[in-house]
């Protein structure tokens, strides 16, 4: 058997997820009789099939099955080794903070002050993506540490809790179930989340015991479920929410964040807590992230009794300020305040996207 080479198998990665040739070639940026030809030379040189081919599909055999699985981590292991010495090759590197705008239990700041005064601490740039992108950005070296409030997929990576967080149910309030005293998950029996999951079934991550992110049933007249695209924007979730198409587990500092007159907040008496955790790839060696998580983890342990205490009623645009913000949330909790900007504390942080 010959030496795989990452060209190979980015063509074989191609076919293997469109399961088909014409598509896969496209993608690639070739023509199709080339890309056939070289799939049949990797199936040569493997002595195995990798695909069975009919006129009319392309299907994965078992050993392509547990190919495109391993062709996938070699990939990402390629691509994080030559992103990874180019950010260690800067002038001034950075560490590469991934998270998802807002999911941070309201905390961010405080880990930021926290991690500023580590003898190890360099500038922070913060890698904002959607839902599932941290783990991607940790495992391509796009990023170096993330905070995230449920971890899909630890392969490859090191995890350490940060803190739990209650959740609510956002929907809109003019539904029925605004006006109950309690609630539990079977009263969302019919309901769909923004990715289109069940709604009793509390939100779990994809995965095994978790759904596909597929909705669990068709969906019901006059909702939005029939052509929905993946919602990546907070207006726009909260605005489908206002629009009943779809209810949501929220947690609670970004309910109480983000309070809305068509939205109302309820607690739900079975819906499981939001999980924090800060993830690094398990092969880092980097102070620096080593310096993040031991702040990070500081912060939520100070911050996670005061969480624990408040009440989960969240008052709406006009109502009275609650004492639980979540910066006064973390400072009453002992967590080292965010030094004013201009500050000469301030270490620069800056975004992409």
């Amino acid at each position: 058997m010959n030496d795989l080479e990452s060209r190979q198998l980015r063509y074989f990665v191609a076919v293997a997820e469109e399961l088909n040739f014409g598509r896969a070639a496209e993608r690639l940026g070739m023509a199709q009789p080339p890309l056939s030809r070289a799939i049949r030379e990797l199936e040569r040189g493997l002595g195995v099939r990798l695909f069975e081919r009919t006129t009319r599909q392309v299907a994965l055999t078992p050993a392509g099955e547990v190919l495109l699985r391993d062709a996938r981590t070699a990939l990402e292991a390629i691509t994080a080794a030559a992103r990874r010495a180019v950010h260690a090759g800067r002038p001034a590197p950075e560490l590469r903070l991934a998270l998802k705008a807002d999911f941070d239990a309201g905390l961010l700041p405080q880990f930021l002050a926290a991690y500023r005064e580590e003898p190890e601490a360099i500038p922070v740039e913060l890698v904002l993506g959607g839902r599932g992108d941290q783990e991607a950005a940790l495992r391509d070296g796009r990023a170096d540490v993330a905070v995230l409030p449920e971890l899909t997929d630890d392969r490859g990576l090191d995890v350490e809790p940060l803190l739990t967080e209650p959740r609510l149910v956002a929907l809109a309030a003019s539904d029925p179930l605004a006006a109950r005293s309690s609630l539990s998950l079977p009263d969302f029996a019919g309901r769909v989340l923004p990715d289109g999951r069940p709604a009793e079934l509390g939100g779990l991550p994809p995965g095994p015991g978790g759904g596909d992110g597929r909705p669990g049933r068709p969906a019901a007249r006059g909702s939005f479920a029939e052509s929905r695209r993946p919602v990546r924007d907070l207006t726009e979730l909260f605005s489908l929410v206002e629009l009943g198409g779809v209810i949501w587990f929220v947690p609670v500092s970004i309910a109480r964040r983000h309070a809305r007159p068509g939205i109302a907040y309820r607690a739900v008496g079975d819906l499981p807590p939001t999980e924090f955790s800060v993830v690094w790839p398990q092969d880092c060696r980097s102070p620096a992230v080593a310096a993040f998580v031991r702040a990070a983890t500081a912060v939520a342990a100070a911050a996670q009794p005061v969480i624990d205490a408040q009440p989960l009623d969240v008052p709406g645009p006009a109502g009275p300020a609650r004492p639980a913000e979540a910066g006064q949330r973390a400072d009453a909790a002992g967590a080292a305040p965010s030094p004013r900007p201009g500050s000469s504390e301030m270490n620069p942080v800056t975004v992409r996207r």
